[in-house]
């Protein structure tokens, strides 16, 4: 047992030397976290009316090298969506944007619950699909309500939450209608285009009240690969990318 033992030890003792060896230099050693890297913590929130590939821009988003760094692999960086349909047990039902008025102050709880989490879990990366002002714009000219999403905004903004307002010009939607039948299971919210116009005049409206630092970009020629790369050139230019404390 000791000649086993004496093996043990000294076999542990030359992998540390191999790994003391093998990391002098680039900014890690044993037991401690690697300092030299900086941490890329964009929080992003994309904003508008149907239509403005905000989904399709999401996920690109969450797995562009510029905004969450390079991978080889697949990993779980966090998305979300304000879309979820989770106060009704039915497809296509009702959420944080869509609520009944009875179903306000489970909505606004939702909203806190979702503002104490990015709190706690600042040093990280969040992609949001509609949040805020999808809630408003749809209260808004659904029950004539309008919320004051102020004290939330002002949470978000120490996290550095960036506001991305996705808009197309009125001759656009048709196009991006058809292409987006291709897919959709719900192909009859997209009858009347009119509505999205109106959308997209009421939400830019509340885009103009935000106080978090924000960017508009026109979808209009589709092409998701070069919205993305804007969005990255713009956080990246605004300090978007990192936190500072």
């Amino acid at each position: 047992m000791r000649i086993y033992h004496n093996c043990a030890w000294e076999s542990f003792q030359n992998f540390v030397r191999i790994v003391r060896k093998t990391t002098r230099g680039i900014g890690i050693r044993a037991g401690k976290y690697n300092y030299s890297m900086t941490k890329l913590t964009p929080k992003i929130i994309l904003e508008g009316t149907r239509l403005t590939f905000k989904t399709d821009i999401a996920f690109a988003l969450n797995e562009h090298p510029r905004i969450v760094g390079p991978r080889k692999y697949k990993y779980h960086s966090p998305l979300i969506s304000g879309e979820w349909c989770a106060f009704t047990n039915v497809p296509w039902g009702r959420g944080l944007i869509n609520f009944e008025p009875q179903e306000e102050v489970l909505a606004i709880e939702t909203y806190e619950t979702w503002a104490r989490l990015f709190e706690l879990q600042r040093y990280y990366s969040w992609i949001i699909d509609r949040f805020h002002l999808s809630t408003r714009m749809y209260q808004l000219m659904t029950y004539n309500k309008d919320y004051d999403f102020r004290w939330l905004e002002e949470r978000l903004l120490p996290l550095n939450f960036r506001l991305v307002l996705l808009t197309r010009s009125a001759d656009s939607f048709t196009a991006a209608r058809a292409e987006r039948l291709k897919v959709s299971g719900n192909p009859s919210q997209y009858n009347d285009l009119k509505v999205f116009i109106e959308e997209q005049r009421v939400i830019r409206g509340l885009f103009d009240d935000s106080i978090l630092t924000k960017v508009e970009f026109d979808v209009s020629d589709n092409n998701i690969a070069s919205i993305v790369e804007r969005i990255a050139d713009w956080m990246e230019s605004t300090g978007g990318l990192y936190m500072t404390d």
